[in-house]
């Protein structure tokens, strides 16, 4: 997060969505994810639609990391990301990685979802959505998959107008999603492009007149006759229909039209069914009555935090294959002054920490919040993929809850010290909010002689020949 125009702070998020078409991942996810860009986003969402999940497959997936999760934590956690959250419904996924630096300044943390298939029923269509505060600002991220097809256009904004009326969740100011300050809407949304015949498309797309399209997208038509629609922005679609080729092909469809069974069988036209649109929460029109107040203290206190988002960069990767549709990226700046910068909890190591040898902790709670003595704090190598990868945890203390500042101090056992040394971090996990909610700076351990000795760890620990 880089500082901005008059004492903002600039965040970075990169979104990708994609259809992956059952695919399991075969492609490094290097240029997906941009990995080489500087400055290097703060968060990562991706939003995935129809991950293979059939009966077998997706009980799987339940008991283990589905094979998508598994390549995106693997490529973001060496370059200091953690998977904050995730939440899946049958075929759609989202996830959410930030840096590691954000993690205590994410809270309230809630998933959801939304059934609109054929009756709800498995799962097929519908939306995903993850909320949370953000330096105090609050976000929503909703990744959707709507109707297919040519002529359910209509049916595809009802789904959507469904699922923002229905979702909700569980924070008394932000119930639903648009009361959020900044909502980004993207997924399979089907969207298509009306009237114009296979011949035009393919020779507007080929000589680079993409303008001729956008008239008839039907999302874009849309939006000029539904006024929540309006509410959402999209960038210009500056980039090929991402719907639908060859699989292993930058060749849009060439299968044979299925006319057997009595279907009507045709090429499907390219479309820009894959989207991401982004909305900001409209100011508040004042009542008659509030005329006076809302010119004064209600406008400031609405503009006291605003949020400014500005779309960096709107495109799809042509060199992933192993789906019908290719990847949708955007990447966007949030220009935001921090509500708050302080963690809720310090933690830190007391003095040198060496394998072999007792340790100790310090925590204090900064702030009043829903603290229990079932919170713990893990210790987690840097480059740690989620909270849950920890290498020991111990719990706070468990008689009573600390007053507020209170430093308190916790002993490690040295058989919980990892043998092999290198750069940890501690961090304070809260059972009621589900995150982490302070975290250390980064320390050394150093690792045990004894055991080098002993041959028990490497003797080139860390690249050190000893």
């Amino acid at each position: 997060m880089n500082t901005g125009r008059g004492g903002t702070d600039k965040c970075r998020i990169h979104i990708v969505t994609w259809n992956v078409a059952t695919a399991e991942p075969s492609e490094d996810a290097t240029s997906l994810l941009q990995l080489d860009a500087q400055p290097p986003p703060d968060l990562y969402v991706i939003g995935l639609q129809e991950v293979n999940a059939t009966p077998v497959r997706f009980i799987t997936d339940l008991i283990s990391e589905d094979s998508w999760s598994h390549v995106f934590t693997n490529s973001l956690a060496p370059r200091g990301f953690v998977k904050v959250t995730s939440v899946r419904m049958q075929g759609l996924l989202l996830l959410l990685f930030a840096k590691q630096i954000h993690l205590p300044y994410i809270r309230n943390i809630q998933t959801t979802y939304t059934r609109t298939g054929v009756f709800g029923y498995w799962g097929n269509k519908g939306g995903v959505s993850v909320r949370f505060s953000f330096y105090g600002h609050m976000i929503c991220f909703l990744n959707c998959h709507l109707a297919a097809h040519m002529n359910n256009a209509l049916q595809r904004v009802d789904e959507f107008e469904y699922i923002l009326e229905t979702q909700d969740f569980d924070i008394y100011d932000t119930p639903q999603i648009r009361d959020h300050k900044v909502v980004f809407w993207f997924g399979d949304l089907n969207f298509r492009i009306a009237d114009h015949g296979l011949h035009f498309l393919r020779s507007s797309i080929n000589s680079g007149r993409l303008n001729l399209l956008w008239g008839k997208d039907q999302l874009i038509m849309m939006k000029k006759k539904e006024a929540f629609l309006q509410e959402f922005e999209e960038g210009p679609l500056n980039f090929k229909p991402t719907y639908k080729f060859d699989r292993n092909s930058d060749t849009y469809d060439t299968s044979t039209p299925k006319t057997w069974l009595g279907l009507n069988g045709k090429k499907r036209k390219p479309a820009w069914t894959d989207r991401i649109l982004w909305r900001i929460k409209p100011k508040p029109l004042p009542s008659e009555e509030d005329d006076e107040k809302a010119s004064t203290s209600t406008d400031e206190e609405q503009d006291e935090y605003p949020v400014l988002v500005t779309q960096d960069k709107y495109t799809s990767d042509m060199s992933y294959g192993v789906s019908d549709h290719k990847p949708v990226i955007a990447t966007f700046s949030l220009e935001l002054r921090k509500v708050f910068d302080t963690p809720l909890v310090r933690v830190s190591p007391v003095g040198i920490w060496s394998a072999g040898q007792d340790a100790l902790l310090t925590y204090s709670v900064l702030e009043d919040f829903m603290s229990s003595t079932w919170d713990w704090i893990g210790l987690y190598k840097v480059g740690f993929k989620t909270a849950s990868d920890y290498e020991t945890f111990v719990w706070v203390r468990e008689n009573e809850l600390p007053e507020i500042n209170e430093v308190i101090q916790i002993s490690v056992d040295k058989g919980q010290i990892p043998l092999l040394g290198g750069q940890y971090v501690l961090g304070y996990y809260s059972t009621n909010m589900q995150s982490i909610t302070g975290l250390s700076d980064s320390f050394q351990i150093l690792e045990s002689k004894r055991a080098v000795m002993e041959g028990l760890v490497p003797e080139d620990i860390n690249g050190v020949n000893k």
